[in-house]
């Protein structure tokens, strides 16, 4: 869930990152999450920023219809974005076909009531996210999150599944993975060396119709 305007000392920070991985960063994932995608028009992007990838996706898709979610309204935002406390969002069961949660659960309050609400609202729930299994992966993500994100004032609470927590969020929400890839590619050479696919991935989610598994 990202926010407001840069503060100037971070201006500089939030120029290069634009430039050297934000637009490269939206293709990479507008590509995988069109893979991904559920028969169905109707998309939820909760989280959704500036609808950066939503636009990516609609011009891969024009058919697609996709409203925005945030706790933060940004001017100017490519897609229609409706403020919500990042908790409850205000549409009905089944309002969507697919839900997009990219780089947002480890921003959330709650992860676990995240996942559940998500997929109150759609059958599928399309997660795009961090996987850090040992101090030095937390620390790169920190980094990472930090360029990408403090110069838009966004909350950095650092919460990084582990893939046992993963495991652990997913049973408490009632899911199940239907697929999971990484997402090689998303930064250039040599940032790619420590950010690259062992830490991101994008998991397809559905309801868990074998509890006692």
């Amino acid at each position: 869930m990202r926010g407001a305007k840069a503060a100037p000392p971070l201006a500089a920070i939030a120029a290069f990152h634009g430039k050297a991985v934000f637009s490269r960063r939206v293709l990479v994932l507008a590509d995988r999450l069109e893979r991904l995608l559920p028969p169905g028009r109707r998309l939820l992007d909760v989280g959704c920023g500036d609808g950066s990838i939503a636009r990516a996706l609609i011009a891969r898709r024009p058919d697609l219809r996709i409203a925005g979610y945030d706790v933060f309204a940004r001017p100017g935002a490519a897609i229609p974005v409706t403020r919500f406390d990042g908790t409850r969002l205000p549409v009905v069961d089944g309002a969507a076909d697919a839900v997009l949660l990219v780089d947002v659960l480890h921003h959330a309050e709650d992860a676990v009531a995240l996942l559940q609400e998500c997929a109150r609202a759609a059958p599928v729930v399309l997660v795009k996210d961090h996987l850090a299994d040992s101090r030095f992966d937390r620390w790169i993500l920190r980094f990472m999150d930090w360029v990408g994100n403090a110069p838009h004032g966004v909350r950095l609470p650092y919460h990084y599944f582990s893939r046992a927590a993963w495991r652990t969020a997913l049973s408490e929400a009632g899911l199940c993975e239907t697929g999971r890839e990484r997402v090689p590619g998303l930064y250039p050479f040599p940032f790619s060396l420590l950010f690259g696919g062992r830490l991101q991935f994008i998991a397809r989610l559905q309801a868990d119709r074998w509890p006692d598994r």
